[in-house]
């Protein structure tokens, strides 16, 4: 977690002079002189944003008091691979879902009357998949 805190404090500072360099860029800018106060504005925040988000990992780093494994130099890169879960190679299940979520994505953006059409399949896929382990070959 400490690298990622000085990663965010190098973000900080990077922001922070890039906005000097848009204040002076656009200030020396022969066709419209003056600050250009929307991307001022837009770097400036990234900065702040950047900042907080460094301040809170370093108090979480700070409280927690133990080391990552990225943190250790003689850390193992197994030493971070966590236990993720157990996910089927064979299934469709995820699949299908992900098809009818995009349908009605798209019927969002086309025709909302699509996004009806994506209720049934993805009521199917997603009960499939919750209950592939109790049907069939594979049931337990």
């Amino acid at each position: 977690m400490r690298a990622n805190v000085i990663l965010f404090w190098v973000l900080t500072g990077f922001f922070a002079l890039s906005a000097a360099v848009y204040i002076f860029w656009t200030t020396i800018d022969e066709r419209e002189p003056g600050v250009e106060w929307v991307g001022l504005v837009a770097i400036s925040l990234s900065g702040v944003l950047s900042a907080f988000i460094a301040f809170y990992l370093g108090r979480v780093h700070k409280e927690q008091g133990g080391e990552l494994p990225e943190d250790r130099l003689d850390a193992n890169i197994d030493d971070g691979d966590a236990e993720l879960g157990f996910f089927s190679p064979w299934s469709w299940w995820p699949i299908m879902l992900a098809g009818s979520a995009a349908l009605a994505f798209l019927g969002l953006a086309v025709g909302v009357w699509i996004s009806f059409l994506a209720i049934g399949p993805a009521l199917v896929s997603l009960v499939g998949w919750v209950y592939e382990y109790y049907r069939g070959n594979f049931a337990r």
